[in-house]
Order: structure tokens, then sequence, then C-alpha cells
């Protein structure tokens, strides 16, 4: 029901569920659920209540065992219909603010707003999910981090773009100093480049406090059942150890030549002979691509040490043949150079290049950049061939608009596709600038075009000298 308060449960829904008898079969079970679920946003702790209905389903029995906690957990569960709040409408002149909470078994998180001259906090939405089994593999503080993330997107909606910076409550302390962090895993690092997008600030908030959110994400901890770890690599994945029988071979010469003095305690010695397998397999792996000076040594240094490791990866990789063919050069072009200014949020303005005429890989042979001139953040989207305008903006809206929104302005070249009234057409109607670069000067799209070259020269070590693989 929708009213001038916000959207609350239909009475005459409550009634039936209040009346509903307890179900005999499975079918009957499914049936109460499946109507129950469709008002699982009203309900705080949804999943806690209905955690033990759900799994007497788990395994598709054909007969359903239906136990006094059954019993229990469905009485419950048509009690939270009679006292389910009304969830106020999201306000976006209002801040809002997102309160989160995880446990070794769920998330939880509850998005809110203050309303009325005192300021009274009232719910807009509540969220809460149980955790995968890899996701249960985590540490504490990625529990938490994940909390926020799976909280934004759900809500993505309402908070990114928002007129006011939003606030979100945790009860982990570290993760206040989460936009200062240097040193990030890989995971952590897609996540925080995933909070880029959105203007907010980590409050730490007591757990003893935070009962909304913390509630929402232990709802799975009565469940003893142990979680198994799960596979995500496909089944024909061969795996293989990396470092092949070397670290076993490193243990046998330091039996006869002890590190030197200078050595770190948390970095193992690197003996001469094995010094070249080490650069040759950090710089020329296929995932690497044949990485720089500087990025080639910080890889090693993670890890291994000898005294003259910086000069040594240095030489290594100015004699190394595959570089001196592919790469191009990055010299500064004469005269000064003016950038684009910056934009103040991601998303909002792009540039947008074609590579074409690569080798044929299954039917495409182009491929469309699309450059976030914020984050640098880039899309790269497959073509089978160069676009005409109505094909540049199906793309553009299947890959691009539906994921990031509009923007408010977009960079291109001069070709076809972008000077054509279709495009300027629809774009116009969509309120999106369309800013064109100067005929021969490539350099007023200069993002687009520098990661063209990146691709380009990617490709080309990657082949290596076999150019049609």
């Amino acid at each position: 029901m929708i009213s001038r308060q916000g959207v609350e449960m239909d009475a005459v829904k409550v009634q039936a569920v209040t009346e509903w008898s307890s179900p005999t079969t499975v079918r009957e079970l499914q049936r109460f659920l499946g109507f129950a679920n469709f008002y699982r946003h009203f309900i705080r702790n949804y999943s806690a209540v209905a955690g033990l209905l759900t799994s007497l389903l788990r395994e598709k029995p054909k007969r359903l065992a239906w136990t006094e906690q059954a019993r229990v957990a469905f009485q419950q569960l048509k009690d939270c219909f009679t006292t389910a709040p009304i969830l106020r409408y999201p306000d976006p002149d209002l801040p809002f603010m997102v309160e989160v909470d995880a446990s070794s078994s769920g998330l939880g998180a509850v998005l809110s707003q203050r309303h009325g001259e005192p300021g009274k906090l009232h719910p807009c939405a509540f969220y809460s999910r149980k955790l995968t089994a890899a996701e249960a593999n985590y540490d504490v503080g990625n529990w938490e981090l994940l909390s926020i993330k799976a909280a934004l997107e759900e809500w993505r909606h309402w908070l990114e773009g928002a007129r006011h910076p939003f606030q979100v409550l945790t009860d982990h302390h570290n993760l206040e100093y989460l936009h200062g962090t240097k040193r990030l895993n890989p995971r952590q690092a897609r996540w925080v480049l995933f909070f880029t997008r959105f203007q907010f600030t980590v409050t730490y908030h007591p757990g003893s406090k935070n009962g909304k959110a913390d509630a929402l994400s232990r709802q799975f901890e009565a469940s003893s059942k142990p979680i198994q770890a799960e596979l995500i690599l496909p089944a024909t994945t061969i795996l293989a150890p990396v470092w092949w029988n070397l670290m076993e071979e490193i243990r046998w010469a330091h039996a006869n030549e002890l590190p030197p003095a200078g050595c770190p305690p948390n970095k193992i010695f690197m003996p001469l002979q094995f010094r070249p397998q080490v650069m040759q397999w950090v710089h020329e792996a296929p995932s690497s691509g044949h990485s720089g000076i500087r990025q080639s040594t910080q890889l090693i240094c993670r890890r291994f040490w000898w005294p003259s490791l910086s000069p040594d990866v240095e030489g290594y990789i100015q004699a190394c043949p595959m570089c001196a063919q592919a790469r191009t050069s990055c010299q500064l072009p004469e005269g000064l150079l003016e950038p684009l200014p910056i934009p103040r949020r991601p998303s909002s303005h792009l540039s947008v290049d074609f590579l074409t005429d690569l080798p044929d890989s299954g039917g495409f042979t182009a491929v469309m950049v699309v450059v976030d001139r914020f984050s640098k953040g880039c899309k790269l989207i497959p073509l089978k061939g160069l676009p005409t305008a109505m094909q540049t903006a199906e793309a553009m809206f299947q890959h691009v608009f539906r994921n990031f929104g509009l923007p408010e302005d977009i960079v291109s070249d001069r070709g076809p596709q972008f000077t054509s009234r279709v495009w300027r057409s629809l774009y116009a109607q969509l309120g999106i600038g369309v800013s064109l670069s100067p005929g021969y000067h490539p350099q007023s799209n200069g993002q687009a075009e520098r990661l063209n070259q990146e691709i380009d020269q990617f490709l080309r070590l990657y082949c290596s000298r076999e150019q049609q693989q």
C-alpha cells in the first residue's frame, strides 16, 4: 500500500497471512514462502526468521519434515507481518545514512534518512544476505568491507550521484581509514575503485549501538553446518605450481651459500644462478605484458631480495628484444599540451575511440574503447568491424549507459559515427554533450588514444612473433 507516510503492507494480505494454516506438504510450504518473500523488504531479519523454513526445502525432499522448531519459525514469520514498519520514501533532497555490519554467516545493512523537525531516523530499506562459500573464507576486515560494497550495490540508484555526501556507519574501526589506505590486495583494490563512484564518509559506530545492521548480518549464525570451499575455476582447468621446483632448488643453494648480512628478514635471498629465471618469469609472464622496470622491481621485491636487484632488473629489461620491437615511444610531443578539464565525479565525462584492423578472433576485428576521464577506468567493447552511428549508439547503451548511467559529455574524433545526425539528435534528446576533436589533432582525445597504444602494445607483446595467434 502506498500512502503519504510511505510504503506499507496491504491489510488484506496481512490478514490472509495471519490466518494461514501450517503447511503439511512441500508444495504448501513453497507457496507460503513465495508469498512471504514478496514482502521481505518490509521485514527486518527476514532471512533469519525464514532461514529454518527454507532449509527444509534445501535437499528437495518429497515429504515435509515438520518439526516443533519449524512450527515456531512459521508462527514467528507470520507475527512479523503484523509488526512490519512503514518504509519511508527516499528523499533525494535529504542526506542518506547507511548502517552496515557483517558476521561469519551473513551481511546486513539499513538505508535511513532523518525526517521531521526532531530529525528522527526512519528506515527506507533493509538488506541482508548469506555469505557464499568463498566469501565465508574472508577475514573480518574483508567481511566488513564486503558489507559496504553489497549495500552500495543494492542502493546504487539512490546513492550514486546523491546531492549530499552520505554517511556509512560500521562497527569495524579500521574502515575509518579506508580512503587513505595505500596497501591493498587485488580484491580490495577493485572494491575501492568501485567506491570512487560515491561520495561518503565512514564513521565508526560500536556494535552495541549498531543493532539494526548487526541483527541483519547474524541471521545464519545458529547453523553449525561446516562451510565447504567453493571451487571457482572451470572443471577443465589444470592447476600447476607456479614456481616449479625453483623454491626447492633455492633451499639446496642456501645450504652452501648463506644470505648476506643486509638481507631483510621477511625476504628470500636469491642466489646468483636463479636470478635470470625470476626476472624472466616476472617480466615475460602473459599477464604482465612485459612490465616496465619499476613494476617488475616491485613484483620481485615482494618476496625476493639480492644486493644488486634494481640494476639487474633494469639491465634485463633494457636488453629485452621484444620490448625493443613492440614498445612505443613515450617521448612528449613538441609544444605545450593543454589538458581537458578534470571532471568532478566518475562517469560524467567519457572519451571514445576505435581500435580497428585487428586479426579476426571469433568474427571480431575491432574494439570500441571507452575511457572515464575522471577515474581513468576503461571499457573495451569487441565489435565485428567498424560500426555505423546506430550500432555505436546501441553499443554505448548496452555496455556503458546501462552500467554507469548517462554522462554529461562525450569526447571523440570526427569519425562518421560521431558527426552523423543520428548521433547528434539522439544525444541531444538525452542531454549529453558531444565534443569533437579538431581534425588531424588526435591529442585532444589523448586518454582514449593513449589507451589504444597500450592495447596495441600488449597485443604485440602477448602474441610475440606469432602475430596470428
